[in-house]
């Protein structure tokens, strides 16, 4: 006879609720995250001939193409800022977001067929997920601040302050929110399909509606409240604010977009956790 008192490393039983979110579990599994990390950067240049190039080319292409069409011929206004400073510190801050919500709003689809052999927590994909999103952000900040050095050797009027310090906070933001409406997205398109073919469309009208090629101020007083009840405005708002002293800060957005975060990532990973039992019937 087997003793009475075994101990098991590890249990695996059905989850018995919406919010048994058994979040201990997905910090067991970090080492697996990290693995996931390494895999989507592996993946992400093992086949191309710039690698991580292309990092630096996609936000100074843009940054190149919003100067012309907004400044130059468009005139609209950068509060002050040279206007390729204020155009590439608004890309940096958005990519970052971007490339989270696009990441995470692909879990179920893109991770099937792993999902269908083995055990793990799924939470953990999305997780890393943003993890890796974190590479291409420290990439696209050293060439912002490569750009801001050339641009103030040569005189250009802009102005860091202690505000800037408040970076890794707007990160762990935009990150729960990327995170938290990716995952409802992922949720919902193991049944609805058509989500994905929305998904560019939306992120880009997402992208007009948040202040990177304009400032808020240029926006009539009338409408700037429907500007700032999008949760990303504040966030790029007091980005440019703590790098090029452009605008001005805003405690209350932040405040908000915090809030905003933390609402959209609980019914996230309530959504995924009510999915993940059920997906493989639908995907």
């Amino acid at each position: 006879m087997q003793p009475q008192n075994n101990k098991y490393t590890l249990v695996i039983e059905p989850k018995r609720s919406l919010l048994d979110l058994n979040l201990k579990e997905v910090w067991q599994y970090r080492d697996l995250i990290l693995l996931f990390v390494r895999r989507d950067l592996v993946a992400r240049f093992k086949q191309t001939i710039l690698g991580p190039a292309w990092f630096l080319l996609g936000p100074l292409l843009s940054t190149l193409v919003y100067t012309l069409v907004f400044n130059r011929i468009a005139q609209i206004s950068t509060d002050g800022a040279p206007p390729m400073l204020f155009y590439l510190t608004g890309i940096v801050g958005w990519n970052y977001f971007a490339a989270c919500l696009n990441g995470t709003s692909s879990t179920f689809t893109a991770n099937a067929s792993i999902f269908g052999k083995v055990y793990f927590p799924r939470l953990v994909t999305p997780i890393s997920t943003v993890i890796s999103n974190l590479v291409q952000f420290f990439i696209q900040m050293l060439l912002l601040f490569v750009v801001m050095l050339i641009f103030w050797q040569r005189g250009a009027s802009f102005q860091l302050n202690l505000t800037a310090l408040l970076i890794p906070v707007y990160l762990v933001i935009l990150a729960a929110i990327g995170l938290g409406v990716g995952i409802i997205i992922s949720s919902l398109t193991t049944k609805y399909r058509d989500l994905i073919q929305l998904m560019g469309f939306g992120v880009q009208l997402w992208m007009y509606a948040t202040p990177v090629i304009y400032p808020v101020s240029t926006v009539p007083e009338k409408y700037r409240f429907v500007v700032l009840l999008n949760p990303i405005a504040p966030i790029v708002e007091n980005f440019k604010y703590g790098l090029l002293g452009s605008g001005s800060f805003n405690l209350t957005g932040l405040l908000y977009a915090a809030g905003f975060a933390l609402v959209f990532l609980f019914l996230g990973i309530v959504l995924f956790n009510r999915v993940e039992k059920t997906f493989m019937d639908t995907v």
